[in-house]
Parts: C-alpha cells; sequence; structure tokens
C-alpha cells in the first residue's frame, strides 16, 4: 500500500514534534532536577553549620578555642566520619570533630592523634580504659596518662586538672594534642615525641641507649597507620 507523500511528511513532522517537545520537557526537567540538588546541598551544608554550632556551644568553655571556622569544621567533618567508619562506630563523629580541630591548631597530623588513641586502647576507643598496673600505678583513659603527669599537663594546655576528667574523651583528646605539640617541639622528630610518649622521656633515652636510635615499634605503628589512613582519605 503506498503512503501519500504529503500524508507520510505530515507523520514524519508530527513525530519530530513530539520529539522536540519530550527533549525540550526533558532538558527543562533536568535542569529542575539539578537545581534542587545544588539547593539541597545548600540546605545540608547550612545544616551541618547550625549543628556544629550548636555542638561548640555545647561544649566546655576551656574546650572551645578549636571552634575556628566553616572550612575548619568541613575538613573535621570529613576526618571524623572516615574516623567513626574505621573504629566500626567505636570513635564517636563529635570526638573527631574536636580531635581535628585541636591537632589541626597545633599543626599535628589528627590522623597520628587518632592512632596513638587506638594503640593506646588497645583499638576499644574505650574512654574508660584503665591500664594495667605499673611500679608507677595505673594510666587512665582514651590517651592512657598517669596521675602523676597528668596535672602538668593539664597546667601546659591551660585547663584544671581532675582525676576524674581523665575518662573525658575530649579532656583526654586535649591533653594528648598538648603533650605531643611539647614532645615534637622538645625534639623536632616523631620517632622521638611517640617514643616518648609511650615510654616516658627517661624511657625514650634508655631506649636510644640500648638501639643507637628513637624508632621504637609504637613510632612506627602510629606513623605509618596515621600514612595510610590519609592516603585513604585524601585520595577519594
Amino acid at each position: 500500500m503506498k503512503i501519500n507523500k504529503s500524508i507520510a511528511l505530515g507523520i514524519l513532522l508530527f513525530f519530530i514534534g513530539i520529539t522536540a517537545t519530550f527533549g525540550y520537557e526533558y532538558r527543562k526537567l533536568n535542569e529542575q532536577v539539578q537545581a534542587l540538588i545544588i539547593e539541597n546541598k545548600q540546605m545540608e551544608e547550612t545544616l551541618d553549620a547550625e549543628i556544629l554550632k550548636d555542638y561548640v556551644e555545647d561544649l566546655p568553655e576551656d574546650l572551645r578555642e578549636y571552634s575556628i571556622d566553616y572550612d575548619s569544621w568541613t575538613l573535621a567533618k570529613e576526618i571524623s566520619e572516615y574516623f567513626y567508619e574505621d573504629s566500626d562506630g567505636r570513635f564517636k563523629e563529635e570526638w573527631g570533630h574536636f580531635l581535628t580541630l585541636a591537632a589541626e591548631s597545633k599543626e599535628i597530623d589528627p590522623f597520628i592523634v587518632y592512632e596513638l588513641l587506638r594503640v593506646e586502647t588497645g583499638g576499644t576507643f574505650d574512654p574508660k580504659t584503665v591500664g594495667p598496673e605499673t611500679m608507677y600505678g595505673h594510666a587512665y583513659g582514651l590517651a592512657q596518662f598517669m596521675k602523676n603527669t597528668a596535672p602538668w599537663i593539664a597546667e601546659m594546655a591551660g585547663i584544671d586538672y581532675e582525676e576524674d576528667k581523665l575518662f573525658d574523651p575530649y579532656y583526654s583528646i586535649q591533653l594528648a594534642v598538648t603533650y605531643l605539640d611539647f614532645l615534637y617541639h622538645q625534639y623536632g622528630d616523631w620517632n622521638y615525641a611517640l617514643t616518648a610518649y609511650h615510654r616516658g622521656i627517661y624511657g625514650l633515652e634508655q631506649y636510644i641507649y640500648e638501639n643507637g636510635h628513637a624508632r621504637s615499634w609504637y613510632a612506627v605503628e602510629i606513623q605509618e597507620s596515621a600514612k595510610d589512613n590519609e592516603l585513604l582519605v585524601y585520595d577519594e
């Protein structure tokens, strides 16, 4: 059966018109979707800022100095989410926010502090951790400070010392950052600083005397794990 050319042309133009209409509607719909995505992202960022602002206001006054600006909070949020996932939820995101800001304020790699806390608590990240008894007593909290060293580190940090605060994760983190900052400025080398954190300053001297270097298993494990984690976060 032959189709009249004019009819065929009409049918063709009809389908072209439909295609063009649908194409226009699709583009218009796609633009609306993209606009909604952008708007939603902006709303999420605003909400994040408000949540973090409320969080900072709930911190003790002597810990608020680390609430710097939104860009700092954004970085802290990204890193804290990684800490939370890496620890299977044991290291809370709020702790990660504070740790990152506290570490960055001292120009310390937050991954170094995180890995130190992992080792110190045997991977549990339990703020109620009590270390084994030694000739000097027990070590307490996330950062495993002893009662004979914690007071002067708290004084160095400019915060009040109370024994019960050693079980406060934020307090432990601040003490850890303060002490690491002191040790790193003392030696200018993370092998020295971390080994001194683990063994004490006198213990560091003994270790160097016996081994001829400061690269203890403790210092090496923390630095290597920190570097591996940084690659996972910053290469995403």
